[in-house]
């Protein structure tokens, strides 16, 4: 599998000039690009070629005076440009012809250089290479320094120079790393994740939540205040915005860090975990939108997936219509209505749950039957839960 090995990089105020020169070339090719499949698809043209293409924006642009500087760069950072522009051509395609899964793509937009992150692409026909003195060599650019946090485990097969907004420089390799399987464990863990405890597990362990963002607001609003203070367009103004964004850029290396040490420790100390589906993007949109940002649970989820394969475990998904919350694990009974700021409840068989753990208790139940059912078939313990109708009719209180 692929993963990306994230470094720190310091160039020289000249690098800076050089890499600042490679992200507008790159994003001119882009734009043009563009541009021009915008105006063959306006003028009833048939679809321009990936090969036309590069040789109208690249080849044929850099021996136009309006365009001659495109060679300044190297070509490789150009024809990558087009790549990212032909992917997001071939994913808007896929996705309104029904072959592409998930939420509708939308069609390619022009890039800025106000973007709060440029990115160029170096492959291998580049030639990047790392020196003897630990530098990152990249063509018209020069060795540019690189914190190195861990060795690499094997050659990149590319670099991405990303500056983000921050005005932090990074290097992302690409690195073809096989799977590390970790001996066998017993354990298997259910994750119901929320609010007042970032993950409570089915043996009853609550993580707190750490809440970020919460604890940067009063920082963060200060510094808000001094950049609306500031003339735009105005260096003050340059600087204040640069002041927030680093202050935004601690809060998610904190967060991400938490995420990593935290998924880690559950697919090393588990041999499946499952995890509901939570849609996020819905909760997004209500009163909860901030600390439902703050907690960063696709992020989170998404490390567990590819953790859970990288070393050998299994990971699995409940559905997100499934009532964990008001189903009781001890007799199977589902309440009628549990709302969220019930936190504890007794069920009639005479159990007293706590609403997380009990959450926590069914969505391991549940991801075990689900995995040995061949069939399909709801398989469990005891009473069986509600059907689909029934546990739908109260969605917004599960």
């Amino acid at each position: 599998m692929q993963l990306r090995y994230n470094y720190r990089m310091s160039p020289t105020p000249g690098q800076r000039v050089a890499l600042a020169r490679a992200f507008g070339c790159a994003r001119v090719v882009f734009n043009d690009a563009l541009r021009a499949r915008q105006d063959a698809r306006e003028q009833g043209l048939p679809y321009i070629a990936d090969g036309e293409l590069s040789k109208r924006v690249i080849t044929q642009a850099k021996l136009t005076p309006e365009r001659s500087w495109l060679g300044e760069v190297s070509s490789v950072v150009l024809q990558q440009a087009l790549a990212d522009l032909n992917t997001a051509y071939r994913n808007f395609f896929a996705s309104i012809t029904g072959k592409r899964k998930g939420p509708k793509v939308a069609p390619p937009r022009f890039r800025s250089k106000r973007d709060n992150r440029q990115a160029i692409r170096f492959t291998r026909n580049a030639r990047f290479s790392i020196t003897a003195g630990g530098k990152l060599r990249l063509p018209k650019i020069g060795e540019v320094p690189v914190r190195w946090s861990r060795a690499l485990p094997a050659e990149p097969s590319s670099v991405t120079v990303v500056k983000d907004a921050a005005g932090r420089y990074f290097a992302s390799f690409v690195i073809e790393v096989a799977e590390q399987p970790l001996p066998q464990v017993e354990p298997e863990a259910g994750i119901d994740l929320g609010l007042s405890a970032f993950a409570v597990l089915s043996n009853g362990r609550k993580i707190d939540s750490p809440r970020f963002l919460r604890r940067a607001e009063k920082k963060l609003k200060r510094l808000q205040r001094a950049l609306s203070r500031k003339a735009k367009g105005s260096n003050n103004r340059a600087k204040a915005r640069q002041k927030v964004a680093r202050q935004h850029a601690k809060v998610a290396d904190a967060r991400r860090e938490f995420h990593h040490q935290l998924s880690t420790k559950l697919i090393r100390d588990n041999q499946v975990v499952y995890v509901e589906n939570l849609a996020v993007k819905g909760l997004a949109r209500t009163r909860l939108a901030k600390s439902v940002h703050d907690a960063g649970w696709s992020q989170f989820v998404t490390m567990l997936e590819y953790k859970a394969r990288l070393y050998g475990r299994a990971f699995h998904r409940i559905d997100r219509w499934f009532p964990s919350s008001k189903l009781c694990s001890e007799c199977g009974t589902v309440q009628q209505s549990m709302p969220l700021n019930v936190r504890e409840w007794a069920c009639p068989c005479g159990a007293v749950h706590d609403r997380d753990v009990n959450a926590a208790k069914n969505i391991l139940a549940a991801g075990r039957a689900d995995r040995l059912n061949a069939c399909g078939a709801q398989v469990r313990p005891g009473p069986a839960p509600a059907q689909r109708e029934e546990a739908g009719s109260l969605r917004g209180a599960a």
